[in-house]
């Protein structure tokens, strides 16, 4: 059955890819996610606390971020052709988000190999990148990828 990710062959390293739609994010995304994980950081649950510190406002929950960045990535690039994760490296966050920010995304293929041990698989490096409404950077991260080869 087609999948709408990219196979192995399929990736080129240079690529870039600008992901749609971008995805605006709410009030209840940030409770949510930072209760269901457990974070009890005031930083972006308490309103009150949030306005005397250093940007006025809630931050968002950063994992959330890197998570809904990914996420908005799947539909071009892996779905249905990763096998796994192997790994996240590199997590940066040059700029806050805050409640009411709406992320876009971008993703390169950072570099490639096929894998030693699998040779059905590949590995490849996805560089992703996350902007605001201003444009601005506020995530990148390496993340590699064990994926699917065609059927020979």
């Amino acid at each position: 059955m087609p999948m709408a990710g990219r196979y192995y062959e399929e990736l080129t390293v240079g690529e870039i890819f600008k992901h749609q739609p971008g995805r605006t994010i709410t009030e209840t995304d940030n409770l949510l996610f930072t209760a269901l994980t457990m974070n009890p950081q005031p930083l972006h649950l308490d309103a009150e606390f949030s306005k005397k510190a250093e940007f006025g406002q809630r931050l968002v929950n950063s994992i959330f971020t890197l998570g809904l960045v990914v996420g908005l990535s799947v539909g071009d690039t892996t779905l249905g052709t990763t096998v796994g994760n192997l790994g996240f490296e590199k997590v940066e966050f040059p700029k806050p988000v805050f409640i009411g920010d709406t992320l876009y995304a971008e993703t390169e293929v950072a570099d490639k190999r096929e894998s030693r041990s699998r040779p059905e698989w590949g590995i490849v490096i996805f560089e992703h990148r996350g902007k605001n409404q201003r444009d601005e950077i506020v995530m990148r991260c390496r993340r590699a990828a064990m994926m699917r080869r065609r059927a020979r």
